[in-house]
């Protein structure tokens, strides 16, 4: 699974980046954690509002500091779907 932190690299960008180790590290789940700050790759998933949360190249989260729970039940959601396997 690869999971991409896209933004400037603001504050809440590195709050949700922090969110998202720490939901790693409290569900077991195996993750590559990339952070995207580069303006065209950002623009390329379509996204106008950063934060951003991309799993396997899937936008998942736009705009908000998701909290470690709100990750993990995307997560969840991701491998239900069968798309993280």
């Amino acid at each position: 699974m690869i999971i991409k932190i896209l933004g400037s690299g603001c504050k809440n960008c590195e709050t949700l980046k922090e969110n998202t180790e720490k939901t790693l590290k409290e569900t077991g789940i195996v993750a590559e954690i990339i952070k995207v700050n580069d303006l065209k790759e950002v623009m390329a998933y379509g996204v106008m509002s950063t934060p951003a949360l991309v799993i396997d190249e899937k936008v998942v989260s736009v705009g908000k500091v998701l909290k470690p729970k709100e990750i993990a039940k995307i997560l969840a959601q991701q491998f239900q779907e069968g798309e993280a396997l």
